[in-house]
């Protein structure tokens, strides 16, 4: 029975935390993911995706100030990094990863995010 449970875990301040992956905050990550990482791109986001050579993910969420004001882009960021929690045990690990959101996602619900996240992981073939 205990191969099955699930377990969340969460942070001194009750925040519920990625299992498998971390987050990409440098520049010089990002900047290097762009350079050398594959990257697909649908309606929605655009995902750049490097192997990083670590038994573990690194994820960084971009949104440009062309898509709205500080509470619009706040909002598609924790959509994309909820949408990455929740079917982050589908992704193989061992890449840095970075997605982007499009003006046309500002508008978009958490199940048409979802899709487009899947979507991409599957152009990448990090998805299962």
């Amino acid at each position: 029975m205990w191969p099955f449970l699930l377990f969340i875990f969460a942070n001194r301040r009750g925040n519920i935390i990625m299992k498998f992956s971390e987050s990409l905050k440098k520049n010089r990550d990002f900047q290097i993911v762009y350079r050398t990482g594959k990257s697909y791109a649908n309606k929605y986001l655009v995902m750049y995706v490097k192997e990083n050579g670590l038994k573990k993910n690194r994820v960084g969420i971009s949104v440009s100030k062309k898509v709205g004001n500080s509470v619009v882009r706040h909002h598609l960021t924790r959509l994309i990094r909820e949408n990455y929690r929740v079917l982050e045990a589908n992704f193989q690990c061992g890449f840095d990863i970075i997605i982007i959101a499009r003006v046309s996602a500002k508008d978009k619900n958490y199940h048409q995010l979802q899709s487009a996240l899947i979507h991409l992981g599957k152009l990448h073939e990090i998805y299962q």
